[in-house]
């Protein structure tokens, strides 16, 4: 099974919310968002270093944590500032400034291609499902050493005692023969 991947805590903006993911990567994040664009290419999503920001994200790994940014007045205030002050959609004659979005450049239009990262994690995940393969086996054949060793010391212990057994009866044997030798010259 391969090793967890770190997650990191991505952000983007869903009306007066931020919505907050902890995924693996950028195309995990997206897929949780259910973005049909490139966010991140476009500006409009961003990866959170502020760890106060990540933490509640990094508790719910892979759900969507809304924030509200701002107060329920400030929306409101916002909102009577598009609508105008009777509760209708500003006409022509308002004089609200238009927010226009930066357009993207030229070069960031086209989605990129992400199979050199796609390759790139399969790549990854395949090496770590390999070295926890190899590590398993390497254990495996530790521990069959392991045993194997005990046994052979077992049969040292045992082959050691009786040979040793039989030294002290050869020798025993031998100094009464030799006892005996000598009593007869």
């Amino acid at each position: 099974m391969p090793a967890q991947r770190k997650l990191k805590v991505f952000r983007t903006s869903i009306g007066f919310h931020d919505a907050y993911v902890a995924a693996p990567s950028r195309k995990a994040a997206l897929a949780a968002w259910g973005a049909a664009t490139e966010l991140f290419a476009i500006g409009s999503a961003e990866q959170v270093i502020d760890t106060k920001l990540m933490q509640v994200a990094l508790d719910h790994p892979g759900e969507i944590v809304r924030q509200s940014r701002g107060s329920a007045a400030q929306h409101m205030e916002a909102a009577e500032l598009i609508r105008g002050p009777k509760g209708r959609r500003s006409g022509k004659g308002d004089t609200l400034p238009k927010i226009s979005k930066p357009r993207p450049q030229r070069s960031l239009r086209r989605r990129p291609d992400s199979g050199k990262l796609d390759e790139a994690e399969a790549a990854l995940d395949a090496f770590e499902c390999s070295a926890d393969t190899e590590r398993r086996a390497l254990r495996e054949r530790e521990q069959a050493l392991a045993k194997e060793k005990s046994r052979l010391e077992q049969r040292l212990t045992r082959t050691r005692d009786r040979l040793e057994q039989q030294v002290e009866k050869a020798r025993s044997q031998h100094e009464r023969a030799l006892a005996r030798w000598r009593a007869a010259i």
